[in-house]
């Protein structure tokens, strides 16, 4: 990863607008690289993709028939079947080659007659054509060095396709970033009903979707007890190009975030957001300039968190460009926070912005029923706010 040069550490209570900034700017975009199929899907292209090839690279019958030359009566004088060579010479007036879909058509064909349209007896067909119709020419698609998508295209299944037919094997791609995610904490179960004094793990499965939505790829979570040694032991041997910790990140006695942070040689950049909820979250980078964000244990402020540090970083390791959020009216009165901004759940609708309830930090529940957070600046008083967008459907986010 690049060091970007302007970034000064930040220490505590940073404004949540900023915080959103100085995340975004904190990262550059990994370096260009030609990877297969498999790792481009969902990065975006480096450069224009161009075509090694015309498209169709020869010309081709677009239906099962006869490719003919002249008018009818046409005498068959011979079979192409896709895959097969061509039919050698030139095709001459009056005859005709039985062709299959896909199939390279002869020099001096005109049009190709379909099965169904045709009537024949004893290797003679007569039917109806249209010159040049049912074959597609060579390049008729684009022309052999011709760019068909833009550098900064998503690479979607689609796009994979039309790579393939261009010739390609290989794409120049920003790759995904990876999300390394480290879950801490002695009370949390990764899995099951859990048992008392115990909590079942809410974050852990949120963050691969959201981290998708945000164009990276995670590996596997990791979950860790409480202490110093394990999560040091944990962030030394990371392979990921951002680190997550989730659930060490407040002033505890259990929170050993910032003493391992200290240890490394860490430079702390945001130490604490003005945000609810979401307040005890850290973005600091790494001696081996990997970034870690450190994420809330509880679920609702994690995924604010998340959303304020996290995606930033993801899009801009990317590429992409920072995310603009929508201007909304909120349809009910919503009390503000008078020093910090207030991240509340909403549901979008023709009347405005619908608040879900359920805004309890511990609860996932109100953002459960959203597909929104609305943005209330501190002693916000009425008036249109942001909407920051929830990942609410698979996929890269655009």
């Amino acid at each position: 990863m690049t060091v970007v040069s302007g970034v000064r550490p930040v220490r505590t209570d940073v404004p949540w607008d900023q915080a959103r900034r100085v995340a975004y700017r904190a990262a550059a975009p990994l370096p260009i690289a030609d990877l297969p199929f498999s790792g481009a899907y969902g990065g975006r292209l480096a450069e224009p993709l161009h075509a090694l090839i015309p498209l169709p690279r020869d010309d081709v019958a677009a239906m099962d028939g006869y490719a003919v030359a002249g008018r009818p009566p046409w005498r068959v004088v011979g079979q192409v079947l896709a895959g097969g060579l061509p039919h050698g010479g030139t095709l001459r007036s009056g005859t005709a080659v039985e062709i299959g879909t896909g199939a390279p058509v002869p020099i001096g064909a005109e049009a190709v007659l379909p099965y169904e349209a045709a009537t024949g007896v004893d290797g003679v067909v007569i039917g109806e054509v249209e010159p040049g119709r049912h074959i597609r020419r060579r390049g008729e698609d684009c022309a052999r060095g011709e760019p068909v998508l833009a550098a900064g295209t998503l690479v979607t299944p689609v796009v994979l396709g039309l790579a393939a037919a261009l010739g390609h094997d290989l794409l120049g791609v920003r790759p995904r970033p990876v999300a390394e995610v480290l879950v801490t904490g002695d009370e949390v179960v990764p899995r099951g009903v859990p048992g008392p004094g115990r909590v079942r793990d809410a974050v852990g499965p949120m963050l691969p979707g959201l981290i998708a939505w945000a164009g990276g790829e995670h590996l596997p979570p990791v979950y860790l007890p409480d202490g110093e040694t394990v999560l040091a032991r944990a962030l030394a041997d990371g392979t990921g190009d951002v680190v997550i910790v989730c659930g060490a990140s407040s002033r505890g006695p259990a929170d050993h975030l910032r003493d391992v942070l200290a240890a490394f040689g860490a430079t702390v950049l945001i130490d604490g957001v003005a945000v609810r909820p979401g307040h005890p979250q850290l973005l600091a980078r790494l001696p081996d300039e990997r970034l870690l964000i450190g994420l809330p244990g509880n679920p609702f402020a994690a995924l604010a968190a998340a959303l304020t540090l996290l995606a930033p970083v993801l899009r801009a390791l990317a590429g992409r460009p920072e995310a603009m959020g929508e201007s909304a009216a909120l349809a009910v009165p919503i009390r503000s926070h008078p020093a910090d901004t207030r991240l509340v759940a909403v549901r979008r609708s023709a009347r405005g912005a619908v608040p879900t309830g359920h805004d309890r930090p511990g609860s996932l529940r109100g953002p459960a029923l959203a597909d929104a957070l609305a943005v209330l600046p501190p002693g916000w008083d009425g008036g249109p706010v942001e909407l920051l967008a929830l990942p609410v459907e698979p996929g890269p986010s655009q």
